[in-house]
């Protein structure tokens, strides 16, 4: 009787299993800003594989602004340029506002494709997933801004506050923007569909944005939507623009915009944090 035996196994060759792996010493894991960063510059990268996104930081901001002076300023300044020199800071801060949805937009649609599972494995700071996404989106805040003054200023618009005060409203803008983002990266969690983000999101800004100090005085109003306007915070960004933008600016417009915007933070940075640790 023959007794079949089963070949020897060689042992692995530690040399060829050296080779096999990196000789170098390991990369210090990515700080927080650095990942932070690289997932700005991957938002960014996206634009250049899908051009389409700039058509919201483009065309809107350019069809706004020549639909509403042309449309509302001789009826309610007497004269376009007159109109243009109230609207357009509203205008900026409406344009840009919008553009803020897409944040959560892109985030859902992230979750959706399983791309964000892949960003969950990585050894990174894990809010960079979402900080970086926002500074993207920053970004493209600025690009509409640069449309909207630029084009303002071909059309008229004349600010009293020189350079140093446009720049200064953008930037308010912009912080107030960021800030504004994480709601809707919260409801990039809890919403099912990119679609239903956004129509949930216009639910809310339509209302924001369209009542409120950006097309007409508020004192034209009834009593009851005037104290609306009043303490709307998109009102109060749009007066504190226009302030910095024509050189009268108030302590108590800038600092209630940059209260707001920090309450946002405060209240939608952990709640999105949270969604973020229980995604599956």
């Amino acid at each position: 009787m023959t007794i079949e035996t089963e070949p020897a196994v060689a042992d692995p060759d530690e040399e060829a299993l050296r080779a096999a792996v990196a000789a170098g010493p390991r990369p210090p894991r990515a700080s927080a800003v650095s990942a932070s960063l690289t997932f700005g510059w991957r938002a960014l990268l996206k634009i250049k594989h899908v051009p389409e996104q700039l058509f919201d930081v483009t065309a809107f901001p350019i069809m706004f602004l020549l639909l509403f002076t042309y449309l509302f300023g001789g009826a309610l300044a007497g004269s376009t340029g007159e109109y243009l020199q109230t609207l357009l800071p509203g205008i900026l801060a409406m344009t840009v506002v919008f553009i803020t949805i897409y944040t959560g937009v892109t985030l859902n649609d992230d979750i959706d494709e399983g791309v964000f599972d892949r960003f969950r494995t990585l050894p990174v700071w894990q809010p960079s997933i979402v900080v970086g996404a926002l500074l993207g989106d920053a970004v493209r805040y600025t690009i509409a801004s640069t449309i909207v003054v630029v084009l303002g200023l071909l059309l008229g618009f004349r600010p009293g506050g020189g350079v140093i005060g446009v720049l200064s409203a953008v930037a308010l803008l912009l912080v107030f923007s960021f800030s504004l983002s994480w709601v809707w990266t919260a409801l990039g969690f809890v919403m099912r569909t990119p679609e239903s983000l956004m129509g949930v999101s216009m639910l809310i800004l339509f209302p924001l944005t369209f009542v409120s100090n950006v097309f007409v005085d508020p004192e034209t109003m009834p009593h009851w939507l005037e104290a609306f306007v009043d303490v709307n915070p998109f009102s109060q960004l749009v007066t504190a623009m226009r302030g910095l933008m024509h050189g009268t600016a108030t302590a108590g417009d800038i600092g209630a915009v940059l209260f707001v915007s920090a309450v946002l933070v405060v209240v939608f940075g952990p709640v999105t944090m949270y969604l973020f640790h229980r995604e599956n």
